[in-house]
């Protein structure tokens, strides 16, 4: 079967009795063009071990096979499961696991070593999946997304934008994010109500921040981001342990880190969020 052929794959579905799901995000790309865009996006190439989460009938599969890449793919439908490696003439390049990615051992699956994670990613958990994965130690170091639009501006979004938030901010403090090319709606079957966009993060050096002042790094921005309309001193002054501070100390914290404390949390670059956390552990390990 020609993945790529709307006929085809419609087809296929109406003679299995299949039905996509929409919950499980099931829009099947059936647009060649786009597909080797996302290849050359990622760089897929002979050899590289590839993570891929939702493949679905396996045109994004078939396709990184056909490059010579070994691919591992997480596939929640067990039908879709069952059929994927049959389908596409059992090679060997293929390892299919039957499992929900929100439920996956990160530590087991991820400790075997991946060169690339590639994946078209349902718009409903996409994001969960992609920080799971991608904020794990043992992330590979180049993840490749297709993901809806406005979710994809945020994860590039820079400061002082009404797109900033808490996935950007974290996926940026350790990868280049750069959005590599939108695709229509109508390059999916079933059609979904808007368009998505290819996204491509490229793992950076160490960001020199330790153990505990990473930690301290996400636990400040999921914090301020959940009150994001308030001055970030206004919003300290009334978090919870370790966080929360008194006038005084949070205004020593903020000068020691060179930030302004009536700046909301959408305003701050990577490296000043970096220097509040180095501040603010330095400060939480005095006690």
């Amino acid at each position: 079967m020609n993945l790529t052929s709307p006929s085809q794959v419609k087809a296929w579905c109406i003679e299995n009795g299949f039905h996509p799901n929409r919950t499980l995000g099931q829009n099947f790309l059936i647009d060649r063009n786009i597909l080797q865009a996302i290849l050359d996006a990622a760089g897929v190439a002979a050899g590289q071990r590839v993570l891929e989460v939702g493949p679905g009938l396996g045109v994004l599969t078939e396709a990184m096979l056909a490059r010579g890449a070994r691919v591992t793919a997480v596939e929640k439908d067990a039908r879709l499961a069952a059929r994927l490696a049959g389908a596409l003439g059992n090679p060997a390049g293929l390892t299919v696991i039957e499992a929900d990615a929100l439920e996956l051992d990160l530590d087991a699956l991820l400790g075997n070593g991946f060169d690339a994670f590639v994946s078209n990613l349902p718009y409903s958990v996409g994001t969960r999946i992609l920080l799971d994965v991608a904020l794990h130690r043992h992330a590979p170091p180049v993840l490749t997304v297709l993901v809806q639009t406005e979710v994809a501006e945020r994860f590039a979004a820079p400061p002082a934008t009404s797109a900033r938030g808490q996935a950007g901010v974290w996926l940026q403090l350790d990868y280049d994010v750069r959005l590599a090319r939108a695709v229509k709606a109508s390059c999916f079957w079933p059609r979904p109500e808007v368009g998505s966009t290819i996204v491509r993060l490229d793992r950076r050096g160490d960001s020199g921040l330790m153990p505990h002042e990473r930690q301290m790094f996400f636990d400040l921005t999921r914090y301020t981001f959940m009150h994001r309309r308030k001055q970030l001193a206004a919003t300290l002054r009334k978090a919870p342990e370790p966080l929360g501070r008194d006038d005084v100390s949070l205004a020593a914290l903020f000068d020691a880190a060179g930030i302004e404390p009536t700046v909301r949390a959408e305003q701050l670059t990577n490296g000043q969020w970096q220097a509040l956390a180095r501040a603010f552990a330095s400060d939480a390990f005095k006690k």
